[in-house]
């Protein structure tokens, strides 16, 4: 393998993409859950909701934080890494960029101060509308990027210019090109899965802890209300997942047939293509080792008839085939955690029926151990995605090794290894801060005051500190105050 400029680009936007792209999957599902926290407390009046919400802002605080920070690095390595990209494609995907950071970024921005810092300086309702506007900002980015990125794999509405620069003809079919209505559902239904299981988790591990020490959780606790609500939300999207996963999937294979061969493991176009459940694809010998399949059944899962051809591999020249290893595998990864997931989220909906969810050690450690797995599907699905557009950067259009910067190998090496040692101290810390936020629980943040206008129940008028004259504390969750994340 040659270490050459390419190869050590696309490993380093793998590798920095990778820590990014974990944040926003967990962040735009975490908005929503705060969001319906928040109202769930404005309507019912119950202190549960907002002690949930103060615990769990705390983490989305960190966790926001730092996917900004991963973020602004991704957008520094388009200029360093790969200017000819963003100087060929700048006309066509720039603008997508620039209106996620106009629409998105500064939505975000201009309320987070309110939902973090605002807690006792503005009203119940306008910091309810704060914590909607941020949800909101959340879903609007993921539209941004993923349009872009959507753009790259089923390229439309545009034209290449004498200078070999793209110029775009129709905004509509750019933004709305063929695989992102449901690239867009399926990443958003993954960040809603994640957050589902990730608080599903914690929850899960507070009820273990309580039961291992001895301690009594009756009626409707904060970590019993908060499994609950992951396991409706599990049981509810994680099948939807699957059939709109299914038709991002059929997207694909009419738009990318090369990276649905690598994906399926076909290296012969035939028709009544079997379904490979596994092998070891070998792009040198250009076949697949140590191979189980059921026989007849590959068009049948991709909705065709058995008599229809479907292009394998050896319809490309090997220099045009996308390297099927990483598609083959991570396709698996990410649906066989999503089979995981269907199944975690029906057992629990059968508990809750039976009204044992909380009674049930065997399932309680098993959502602790589904809790990152969110995390790894949303890898696997990317490393699908990404990987199996090689070896183009726009499919069909630009080669990846046309996009790259005019850099020499040893300048990025250097930033590469700057980058994972940066990464691993910095991220590694900041993730394990909030594993041990999650260990504490949800009940550190009953002290927390209410929003101004909002009495903690049973708290006299003489004594709520909103209520105080000249009181000047500063406002935010505990771990916010005096200072951003």
């Amino acid at each position: 393998m040659d270490l050459d400029a390419l190869l050590l680009s696309r490993l380093q936007f793998a590798f920095t993409i990778a820590f990014h792209i974990l944040f926003p999957a967990f962040t735009i599902g975490l908005a929503a859950f705060l969001a319906v926290l928040e109202g769930l407390w404005l309507w019912t009046k119950r202190e549960a909701f907002k002690t949930l919400y103060l615990f769990w802002v705390k983490i989305f605080a960190l966790s926001f934080g730092m996917g900004v920070v991963s973020g602004v690095v991704l957008s520094y390595q388009f200029g360093t890494n790969w200017s000819e990209f963003i100087r060929l494609t700048g006309g066509v995907i720039g603008p997508l960029l620039a209106y996620e950071v106009l629409t998105a970024f500064f939505l975000e921005a201009s309320f987070l101060g309110v939902m973090l810092f605002g807690w006792k300086k503005v009203g119940p309702k306008l910091h309810f509308t704060a914590t909607v506007l941020v949800a909101i900002g959340t879903t609007i980015s993921a539209f941004w990027i993923l349009s872009a990125n959507s753009w790259m794999q089923t390229p439309q509405g545009f034209q290449i210019m004498a200078d070999g620069t793209f110029e775009a003809t129709d905004y509509w079919q750019v933004i709305f090109n063929p695989s992102f209505p449901t690239r867009l559902a399926h990443m958003l239904l993954a960040a809603f899965l994640t957050t589902g299981l990730v608080v599903g988790a914690a929850s899960a591990f507070r009820l273990l802890k309580d039961r291992a020490e001895g301690v009594k959780t009756e009626g409707w606790s904060e970590s019993r209300i908060s499994l609950a609500m992951a396991v409706g939300l599990i049981a509810v999207l994680a099948p939807m997942q699957l059939v709109v996963g299914h038709a991002s999937g059929e997207i694909t294979h009419e738009y990318q047939p090369s990276k649905t061969a690598a994906i399926e493991g076909y290296w012969e176009t035939r028709a009544d293509q079997p379904l490979h459940l596994f092998g070891i694809p070998d792009r040198d010998a250009q076949k697949n080792h140590f191979e189980v399949s059921i026989p007849g059944v590959g068009n049948l899962i991709q909705n065709l008839p058995k008599d229809e051809v479907i292009q394998g591999l050896d319809a490309w020249p090997r220099e045009d085939q996308p390297p099927p290893f990483i598609p083959f595998f991570g396709f698996r990864i990410m649906v066989g955690l999503g089979m995981l997931m269907i199944g975690l989220g029906a057992w629990g909906a059968v508990l809750i029926w039976r009204k044992r969810l909380f009674d049930s050690p065997w399932f309680l450690r098993s959502a602790v151990a589904m809790g990152p797995s969110g995390f790894i599907a949303v890898l696997a699905g990317w490393m699908v995605t990404e990987v199996g557009r090689q070896p183009w950067v726009v499919y069909g259009v630009l080669k990846t090794r046309d996009a790259v910067s005019p850099v020499i190998a040893s300048q990025v090496a250097t930033s590469l290894i700057v980058y994972v040692v940066v990464y691993s101290v910095v991220f590694t810390a900041g993730a394990i801060f909030i594993l041990r936020l999650m260990a504490e629980g949800p009940v550190a943040a009953r002290s927390e005051p209410a929003p101004r206008g909002q009495k903690p129940p049973g708290t006299p008028l003489a004594e709520s500190r909103e209520d105080t004259p000249g009181d000047d504390t500063p406002d935010g969750p505990d771990g916010l105050r005096g200072g951003g994340s």
